[in-house]
């Protein structure tokens, strides 16, 4: 093809045609021109589909991580419910001294020790460069917030795990003995709930224990103590607000969920 276009571009300059061979070369720049915009349309259709692709595992990826965030928040916000019902139940046997007994106290003090500590997966896509494979703009605004939308609880739960350790627990210690309640606690295994293995079943925590105290543990002086109720007020205020907050970020990461499956949807027909 190329020796034809040459021969003919040579019979045209020798037959002096000049103007047919000036015709001839702006048909040869338009053939030339119109050979590099559909090269061009290809390369941007193949890249156009690659980015696409690699949205499409970005998305699956993003989808699995805020399933994950939402099973550890509700995780969270159950524990922290099942504190603040202890408190009211410690709240009516301060109120109440005929229904007070030593395993439900030693129980209830067990419940309101405990802290949360929500550990979410924070994919940053932004220096990562991969925010920019999502076309979906509301769904880019969602995750660019994401990290300041997760603050607010992070810093409650910071609050009562100071308040527990430096405030809560030297006042239970100074007023009650704990062996005999920790050693209820492992043989109980109370603390599987708040295992990091959420399938739990587990009973290894429940396999040794460290005996009952052997000094006097008054547990009508501990309620009867004004300073309990309280660090009890402390510990449900708190964690309550830690529970508005959570429930904030949990309609987050349904939105963002909600959003990133109606993206995959699309893509997938």
């Amino acid at each position: 093809m190329t020796k034809l276009f040459r021969a003919l571009r040579q019979r045209l300059l020798s037959e002096n045609k000049f103007r047919n061979y000036l015709l001839y070369a702006i048909g040869e720049i338009i053939l030339v021109v119109i050979g590099i915009l559909i090269a061009l349309s290809i390369n941007n259709a193949n890249e156009f589909q690659k980015e696409r692709n690699e949205e499409q595992v970005l998305l699956r990826q993003l989808l699995a991580e805020f399933n994950s965030n939402l099973e550890q928040l509700d995780q969270k916000i159950e524990i922290r419910n099942g504190m603040m019902q202890s408190v009211k139940q410690f709240m009516r046997l301060i109120d109440h001294p005929e229904l007070r007994n030593k395993d439900s106290v030693d129980m209830l003090i067990a419940k309101t020790l405990p802290y949360t500590t929500f550990d979410p997966i924070i994919n940053d896509l932004g220096s990562s460069g991969e925010l920019k494979l999502i076309r979906d703009t509301e769904l880019k605004q969602a995750l660019t917030r994401w990290s300041s939308n997760i603050k607010d609880v992070m810093e409650e739960e910071e609050i009562w795990k100071y308040y527990r350790n430096e405030l809560y627990m030297p006042f239970l210690i100074a007023h009650y003995q704990f062996r005999t309640l920790r050693n209820k606690a492992m043989k109980n295994n109370l603390l599987e709930q708040y295992s990091i293995d959420l399938d739990k079943g587990t009973l290894l925590y429940a396999d040794d224990e460290i005996g009952p105290s052997q000094h006097e543990e008054d547990f009508n002086a501990l309620l009867d103590h004004p300073d309990l109720e309280d660090h009890l007020s402390r510990c449900f205020s708190i964690n309550k607000w830690s529970n508005v907050q959570s429930l904030i970020l949990r309609k987050r990461i349904l939105e963002i969920i909600g959003l990133i499956e109606g993206n995959l949807s699309d893509e997938q027909g």
